[in-house]
């Protein structure tokens, strides 16, 4: 069984799309091979910053024969019909046969797909799939049919079988496969013939090029471990960083520098931001001074110097932003000592939205929903105003204009300068938490106010001005500011009404208040679906009284899916289907609704009797438990219902000869729909849902 393998060797690509271009490339390869039914054993893909490489092992000589039984029109049918079939599949009506089928006498084509040999197609499915290759950033490079990331140099593809090889007719406009690659582009780059993938993965690696990232990740992280474990210090942990270091190296070099004394009492997330965004270097923390002392770079290749000439050459450029930053930042710090006044100012002048106005119009709408909130937590409104009021004065400092991704950060900072308390300062930093389903929720009753009033804030106006997420379309990341409201309103058992607590208008614009809490509804159902709470359990409750105050939604939803989980749940979820599913069908037959409570001087069966007390007494204590928000305990009572329904429909027939024992029945099954969908519609539960 032949084996194919495939290297794409261009400029360098970007470090963040290699490993998800060699994976797109090897689906689109397989699934060539698959359309062609051509089977194969395993599919693996590589990536280095020059090549893309796919292996497929294990392939099919030849394709699987098709034989195809097409039925064309009725054996008296006009001629000229069969003889229209026919042509349409370059038949003649004589290789047309006769057929017996459900429905009559037909003619039928037999069409034939003959096998056919893997080395003829592949060539073919290979080329489709680099032309199909889908890039974020593709251009075409000058005449050339191809679109590509970066300009592509050279390919390499054999068909390996047994112990020999031949190269794969592969040819992209002028460039022609061949069975030859090059290692290292500084340290080897003198071409090599390949007749495997172990000669080429061997290779490679001998002219200094680890082919799979996931062994250059494991190399990158072990050395620098070690060296930072060597003189006692520790890396901060960064992996996005060292995912995008990996991609931008084939033979990776360790090397650890200095910081300059000089900037060591920069604020440590300047000093890692920096070394992250423009020299991609890792952060070296000294743990009994937690100031970051040294950095760790990757170099792409081996020194007689051991790297001393490239540490040298990234520490002065490291110097140069440093400088930089402790300029900025100094100025900074004199600004803050005076309350940062002139940035205040200054936000009259940042422009939010073109119509929604400047970042100091939207701070006083925040200042209002936050004053709103302040209550919940016992908070004084004048604390309030004051975190609210300076929680974006760092948007204009000159730090956050260089590392915008700073936002906050340096806010606690230029907030702890000025004298404000460690509350203030600490709502200042956290405000912007958390930015997704797995941040961190800020713990600080001021930091939860002025946070959720940020974000209600954001989805409020937005709607306001008809700004809404559309598709994969978040340009205001809006689902992610409704994920931290969730979260926040969650975490710290807020239990509020959002329709009351929101403005009606903003910016002389009506708020939708019903979109806004659909939105929400839809993005707590991804959010629970996450936590594993069943879909339908979600839908049976927002439609539920009350669903605006999140708390109690929630609440609901987690007793209705434990519930459900039980053998009460599931019986009794039975018993409410058949007896919903009766009364839909006899309405509809008859043209009336059974909404009338049942009498008890028409209740002949015992049976119907004690369902009828055990529906009272239900009811009853559902309606108290409801009022306590005791749903759990709502739920349980409605256990007691399964006993009696069970035995009602065993022993009871609903369609009685005479019409008002019948009716009366039928308003019973009513009365079982409205006991059980007090608590949660249970209409949206689908009995086949684990």
């Amino acid at each position: 069984m032949p084996d194919i393998l495939l290297e794409l060797f261009s400029e360098e690509m970007p470090a963040d799309i290699q490993i998800s271009a060699s994976e797109n490339l090897k689906n689109l390869i397989t699934d060539g091979f698959a359309g062609s039914e051509i089977f194969y054993s395993s599919a693996t893909n590589f990536s280095t910053p020059q090549r893309l490489c796919v292996v497929i092992e294990g392939l099919s000589t030849q394709s699987k024969e098709n034989i195809e039984l097409k039925r064309g029109p009725k054996i008296d049918a006009p001629k000229r019909a069969v003889e229209g079939f026919a042509q349409s599949l370059g038949l003649t009506v004589d290789a047309l046969t006769v057929e017996d089928d459900k429905k009559g006498k037909y003619y039928f084509a037999t069409l034939s797909q003959p096998a056919v040999d893997t080395r003829d197609i592949a060539s073919k499915i290979i080329e489709n799939a680099i032309l199909k290759l889908a890039w974020p950033k593709s251009m075409r490079w000058g005449s050339s049919r191809l679109r590509w990331v970066r300009p592509l140099k050279t390919i390499l593809c054999i068909l390996i079988d047994k112990n020999e090889s031949e190269i794969v007719p592969v040819k992209i406009d002028n460039i022609i496969a061949s069975n030859m690659t090059s290692g290292h582009r500084f340290m080897s780059p003198a071409k090599f013939v390949v007749n495997s993938f172990e000669e080429y993965e061997g290779n490679l690696r001998k002219n200094f090029v680890i082919l799979n990232p996931k062994e250059r990740l494991e190399i990158i992280w072990a050395d620098a471990n070690n060296l930072a474990f060597s003189q006692g210090l520790e890396i901060i942990e960064d992996k996005n960083l060292l995912a995008e270091v990996v991609g931008l190296v084939e033979w990776p070099v360790v090397l650890m520098g200095n910081v300059t004394k000089d900037y060591l009492d920069l604020p440590a997330e300047v000093l890692q931001t920096s070394m992250r965004k423009h020299q991609k270097f890792f952060s070296v923390l000294n743990v009994k001074t937690q100031k970051i002392e040294k950095f760790i770079t990757v170099a792409n290749v081996d020194t007689t110097d051991n790297g001393a000439m490239i540490i040298k050459g990234n520490q002065k450029v490291l110097d140069a932003r440093l400088a930089d930053g402790q300029f900025f930042f100094e100025n900074d710090l004199r600004i803050a000592k005076e309350g940062g006044n002139v940035w205040v100012e200054n936000l009259r002048k940042v422009i939010f939205h073109s119509k929604l106005g400047s970042q100091a119009d939207r701070i006083q709408r925040i200042k209002g929903l936050a004053i709103k909130l302040a209550p919940y937590f016992n908070l004084k409104e004048d604390q309030v105003i004051k975190a609210v009021g300076f929680a974006k004065a760092d948007l204009c400092s000159q730090m956050v204009n260089e590392f915008p991704e700073l936002q906050g950060v340096m806010g606690k900072y230029y907030a702890d300068e000025f004298g404000y308390d460690q509350e203030i300062s600490l709502a200042v930093l956290e405000h912007y938490q958390p930015l997704g389903p797995s941040d961190a929720v800020p713990l600080s009753s001021l930091s939860i106010v002025v946070a959720l009033a940020d974000k209600l804030d954001l989805i409020s106006s937005f709607w306001a001005i008809n700004e809404k997420p559309t598709g994969s379309k978040d340009p205001f990341a809006l689902r992610r500011a409704a994920i931290g409201i969730i979260r926040l309103i969650l975490s710290s058992d807020l239990k509020f009404n959002l329709l009351e607590l929101l403005d009606t208008e903003v910016v002389g614009k009506t708020i939708p208040m019903d979109e806004i809490i659909y939105f929400l509804h839809e993005r707590l159902k991804f959010y629970l679906r996450s936590e594993g709470i069943r879909y339908d359990a979600i839908d049976a409750c927002v439609e539920m009284p009350n669903s605006d105050d999140l708390v109690v939604l929630v609440k609901r939803i987690t007793a209705l899916d434990s519930f459900l989980q039980t053998k009460n749940g599931i019986n009794l979820l039975s018993g409410f289907k058949r007896a919903n599913n009766i009364l839909i069908a006899e309405e509809k037959k008859d043209g009336v609704k059974y909404e009338l409570d049942p009498e008890l001087k028409f209740l002949k069966d015992p049976n119907e009797k004690k369902l009828y007390s055990a529906l009272n007494d239900v009811k009853l204590k559902i309606k108290i438990d409801l009022k306590e928000e005791n749903f759990t305990e709502a739920m349980s009572a409605m256990a007691d219902l399964r006993e009696p329904i069970d035995r009602f429909f065993k022993e009871v027939k609903v369609n009685d000869e005479n019409q008002i024992i019948r009716r009366n029945r039928l308003c019973l099954l009513n009365n079982i729909k409205n006991v059980c969908c007090s608590v949660s519609n249970l209409n949206c539960i689908q009995e086949s849902t684990k």
